[in-house]
């Protein structure tokens, strides 16, 4: 890895799993180095996978495989800004659809507890929109959502 700065995520034994999926769902993501334990360690033992470098849309990750002990939260959560509906769904349903949960504002979990929030940049452009009865109104509509509908955000900005 030749990031200088990399995001290292806790997994119980499943970070590669976790690794190749996110690999195969969002664009500009891959798996890079598997290091297996060179020996036994408190949640596994040698020839285990330790840690799996990859790349979620461009930024550098290390999952390690840590054990039971901690758990992922909403405290931390990757962003993901989408262009169009398509592009909301095809990742909503792709995290949803792979045994994740659906939460409330474009926010999800992944089935290994990782926070997603799917956000459509038309929802970034229309709550922050000078109008600030046009603002409220799509945030209004957007904290009735689970997965953001931009046609229904936009409408509730034109009021």
């Amino acid at each position: 890895m030749n990031s200088k700065n990399t995001i290292c995520l806790w997994y119980d034994g499943t970070a590669l799993e976790a690794a190749k999926f996110y690999a195969e769902t969002f664009p500009d993501s891959a798996v890079g180095a598997v290091l297996r334990a060179p020996g036994d360690y408190p949640s596994g033992k040698q020839g285990d996978v330790l840690t799996v470098e990859f790349t979620v849309m461009g930024v550098a990750c290390l999952g390690l495989n840590g054990g039971p002990t901690f758990k992922h939260s909403e405290a931390f959560s990757f962003q993901v800004a989408t262009d169009d509906q398509a592009e909301t769904d095809r990742l909503w349903n792709a995290i949803i659809g792979n045994g994740g949960q659906a939460s409330a504002c474009g926010w999800c979990k992944d089935r290994w507890g990782l926070s997603w929030q799917i956000t459509p940049r038309a929802l970034t452009a229309a709550i922050t929109d000078p109008d600030a009865a046009a603002a409220k109104r799509a945030f209004e509509a957007m904290m009735e959502m689970t997965k953001i509908d931009i046609a229904a955000i936009e409408a509730a900005r034109r009021g």
